[in-house]
């Protein structure tokens, strides 16, 4: 006998989203009231659905009744307006518009749903927490816990970013095609986030699996965009490696330490493939860069046997798409790795006096990482007691108190 439990939980993995954004174009904009109208119809589902049997269609079935509860709050919305027009105590504005007829399909406006969770006009955690909450359905307080703040907290945060929807009036589409190339990087971006939000952290592993989730779902509405399944490419390629990125007391292992064995082959050939597709564009972009270096890490057979020289290249081109510092101090590693040490040691020399990675642990770490094996032992102990202050985990400490330990 099927588990009722198991049905509706599959549904609402990827049923969640398309309800919601239905409901969001339905009710013009109401995202309380469409999250209220689909948490309403799941908890009808695990209550009828033992009883009557699951439907054919339980996506369908669940739509229907989310849709048929937000017309009857617009509805009874509407009377009550009426009541209050009559006795004077309400303008005629104030009554809700309609709700629209409706109709035998279900339409998937996820899509309008990506870009408006993740408009510029937000900030950037705004555009986070509510892509964790309109598209992988998460709750106030699963968010709140993968990001260590209070449920109380994180409920103020959502409340701020839907108003600040509702009063810049951020429209619920997807821009017109000539905005698309400037709106995308944005979306890309925050979906990158929500990957790294999770990765390498046990206690946020849902996190980095719904980013994986959604970044399939946007290859899936955006076949020919090849920066999605760029992005697509690189957090499966990264996630690739899960296993072998600590050990079996939970400590950091560098990635040339890594068993091999451990990584998951069938995602890396699924990465390699989603990578191989979007590079056929000839269009490419940044994260089709890092997806291209990640699997260069991701098919040596061994560390010894890493292709450095190309993934130094790759960096190169990288930091002329992305002059930022921290691409500069990647490719920095890179070179060192290709060219040896003392290759490296100047470039991270000019990107100390350039500041703009001051309280970077990992800047120090580096420069100390490329000083042992340089054989410099003695600055290399200072540059790790200066990454020891500044990193920001107990497991990066850990890791780096390792590294002091083992130059003797």
């Amino acid at each position: 006998m099927t588990d009722v439990g198991d049905v509706v939980a599959a549904v609402y993995a990827d049923g969640w989203s398309r309800i919601v954004a239905t409901l969001i174009r339905l009710t013009g904009g109401d995202w309380d009231l469409a999250e209220e109208c689909a948490q309403d119809a799941f908890a009808r589902a695990l209550r009828r659905w033992p009883v009557s049997g699951v439907p054919e269609r339980p996506l369908a079935w669940l739509t229907t009744t989310a849709r048929n509860r937000a017309i009857d709050v617009i509805r009874r919305a509407s009377v009550e307006a009426g009541k209050l027009r009559e006795a004077g105590m309400v303008e005629p504005s104030m009554e809700p518009v309609p709700a629209p007829a409706y109709d035998a399909e279900i339409p998937d406006e996820r899509l309008e749903l990506i870009f408006t969770c993740c408009h510029p006009a937000l900030s950037v955690e705004a555009q986070v927490v509510l892509t964790l909450r309109s598209l992988a359905g998460m709750s106030t307080a699963e968010i709140a816990a993968a990001f260590l703040v209070s449920e109380k907290t994180m409920g103020q945060r959502l409340f701020r970013a839907k108003q600040k929807i509702k009063n810049a009036g951020i429209p619920f589409r997807v821009p017109p095609a000539h905005l698309l190339p400037e709106r995308l990087p944005t979306v890309l971006h925050v979906l990158y986030l929500l990957f790294n939000a999770g990765y390498g952290d046990p206690s946020r592993e849902r996190v980095t699996a719904e980013a994986i989730r959604l970044a399939r779902l946007l290859v899936a509405l955006m076949p020919d965009e090849p920066e999605a399944r760029g992005l697509l490419a690189l957090v499966l390629l990264h996630d690739a490696r899960h296993a072998a990125r600590a050990d079996t007391d939970g400590e950091l292992v560098a990635l040339d330490e890594q068993d091999r064995s451990l990584w998951d082959g069938a995602r890396i050939a699924e990465g390699e493939a989603e990578l191989e597709r979007a590079l056929r564009r000839r269009r490419a972009g940044p994260f089709q860069l890092q997806a291209a270096i990640a699997a260069c890490h991701a098919t040596a057979t061994t560390a010894a046997g890493t292709d450095w020289p190309q993934i130094a290249g790759l960096y190169t081109e990288l930091l002329r798409l992305v002059p930022t510092p921290v691409v500069a101090l990647n490719r920095a590693v890179a070179i060192g790795m290709a060219d040896g040490p003392e290759a490296a040691l100047p470039i991270l020399g000019e990107l100390a006096a350039d500041g703009r990675l001051d309280g970077y642990h990992l800047l120090p770490a580096t420069r100390a990482e490329m000083l042992r094996r340089a054989g410099r032992d003695g600055e290399a102990r200072e540059a790790y007691a200066a990454a020891l202050e500044l990193a920001p985990t107990e497991a990066e400490r850990r890791f780096l108190r390792r590294r002091i330990d083992g130059l003797g």
